[in-house]
């Protein structure tokens, strides 16, 4: 594949002259290199991260695209493209150091923005310095109020005192830290937001790398377990609003990234999954000619577009002091998380059932990476259950289901009448049933965002996850819109 770089890419991101370059060098480039580091992970000697030197030269080339000095919508395209390799090592990297950033900008002195922001946006990898996020710790996963790490004030500043639990990017420059200063209020709270450098005057800052971690997916990456102990420390913001700072700021930056990412993950499924059936030949014909693969392809399709649509819906509000987008914005950022990353699952097992055994095979086939890293991609920022709990929590204190309901109206009669019959179910928050309601929402946010777009899977998708009760069988029109979908390429 010379490129992952199309018309529809275009069609989204709009003519920015860094996406179709970009494209070329993660098709050509990066990729096979992320298949080389998928093999040799990386290993520590309690410091230090030691990496095959291929993890480097894939790093140059994503940090040489200006994926992290870019707005919010180039950002996303960048990033996009960049996870047609899955997370490939760097993607995790480039969204921890893009929260940082934010947090940085919006809640940091003059003298912390002074002091780490530039290396924070240095283009040239072998001098940028890279963040990370350390908030989970063992006892309490994603409930942060429950965290344990202390924070000491001396007469030097702050020094951090505990254990981290699933902490990526362990070879990261900087990192954002959760920890409770003495005396502070039990719960989230009590919690302060903390910039904590690897290193001062060359030498580690108070932290030991326990373990790395053996995980599924994102095998490239460094996740280890980490210990604190007197680390200096350097509060972002006031300490009172530290959780605030942690989850509003750098979380969402990653819930909003990772929902581009698993987005294009589904495309790349799909490219592949469409690329082989055009040419692997069965019982006489190609398989793209049989009923059941042409609807695996279009349904493939639909839910990646479907996902890059909500996801730009996010985009579109990074930036707002708009109240209203303020107020949508922390809704669907969270959200579409949890839907487009579930998503992104069932897609590309889609994709390795059109492949057949060769969709299992690593040296053959993308799909197992892919799907490997889709799932913790659906751990990260949040468990589908946490992300949900999250969502029902601020609809009711805030008193915004109304605005939300609202931003997708006046666009299709059958997604009008859809939230309609979600408005009453989603104002009686039901605890066992608020997830299946909430996907139905985001689906309802999809299918006005594909129709706003034009997006050619609009139709599909309102049938198939908007309309109640849609049954493809009483449908004469649906092999139809199936073969629209497959005979229309996406790559040219």
């Amino acid at each position: 594949m010379e490129t992952f770089w199309g018309p529809d890419i275009e069609h989204w991101f709009g003519d920015s002259p860094r996406l179709a370059p970009f494209g070329e060098v993660v098709a050509q480039e990066i990729d096979p290199l992320v298949y080389e580091l998928e093999r040799r992970g990386p290993a520590t000697d309690g410091h230090r991260v030691r990496f095959d030197p291929r993890y480097a030269e894939a790093g140059r080339r994503v940090w040489a695209s200006g994926i992290l000095e870019a707005e919010p919508l180039e950002q996303a395209g960048l990033f996009f493209l960049l996870t047609h390799a899955g997370e490939s090592g760097h993607a995790c990297p480039v969204t921890c150091t893009a929260g940082l950033i934010r947090a940085l900008r919006l809640h940091g002195s003059d003298e912390l923005r002074e002091r780490f922001l530039p290396r924070l946006l240095e283009t040239d990898y072998d001098r940028c310095e890279r963040g990370a996020q350390f908030l989970t710790e063992e006892q309490g996963g994603s409930d942060v109020g429950a965290n344990l790490t202390r924070a000491v004030r001396d007469d030097d500043g702050w020094r951090l005192h505990g254990e981290k639990w699933f902490c990526s990017v362990a070879d990261a420059d900087q990192f954002v830290v959760t920890a409770r200063p003495e005396g502070a209020a039990e719960g989230t709270r009590g919690i302060g937001c903390f910039l904590v450098p690897r290193e001062l005057d060359g030498r580690p800052n108070g932290f030991t790398i326990r373990k790395l971690k053996d995980k599924l997916g994102t095998r490239a990456l460094a996740t280890g377990e980490i210990v604190l102990d007197g680390a200096a420390a350097y509060p972002i913001g006031d300490l009172e609003d530290g959780f605030r700072i942690a989850a509003g700021v750098v979380l969402n930056t990653s819930r909003w990234l990772n929902a581009v990412g698993s987005a294009a993950v589904m495309r790349r499924a799909y490219l592949e999954a469409a690329a082989f059936a055009r040419q692997r030949a069965a019982f006489g014909q190609p398989i793209v000619e049989f009923p059941l693969v042409r609807e695996s392809l279009a349904v493939m399709r639909a839910e990646a577009e479907a996902a890059l649509a909500s996801s730009l819906e996010v985009t579109r509000l990074v930036d707002s002091e708009e109240p209203d987008d303020v107020a949508y914005h922390r809704i669907l950022v969270n959200a579409n998380k949890f839907s487009t990353s579930a998503a992104a699952t069932r897609a590309v097992r889609r994709g390795i059932e059109v492949l057949g055994g060769n969709g299992t095979i690593e040296d053959f086939s993308v799909l197992p990476r892919l799907w490997r890293d889709a799932i913790v991609f659906e751990s990260w920022e949040g468990t589908h259950n946490v992300l949900c709990a999250q969502v029902a929590r601020d609809l009711e204190r805030f008193g915004t289901l109304g605005l939300v309901l609202g931003r997708s109206r006046g666009v299709e009669p059958r997604i009008d009448a859809a939230l309609d019959s979600l408005a009453e179910r989603l104002a009686t928050y039901d605890p066992l049933h608020f997830r299946r309601q909430l996907d139905r929402l985001v689906r309802a946010v999809q299918g006005a965002a594909l129709v706003r777009a034009y997006a050619p899977t609009a139709e599909l998708h309102i049938r198939r996850r908007v309309v109640p009760g849609y049954n493809p069988e009483a449908d004469p029109e649906y092999p139809g819109l199936l073969d629209a979908l497959v005979e229309e390429p996406v790559l040219r």
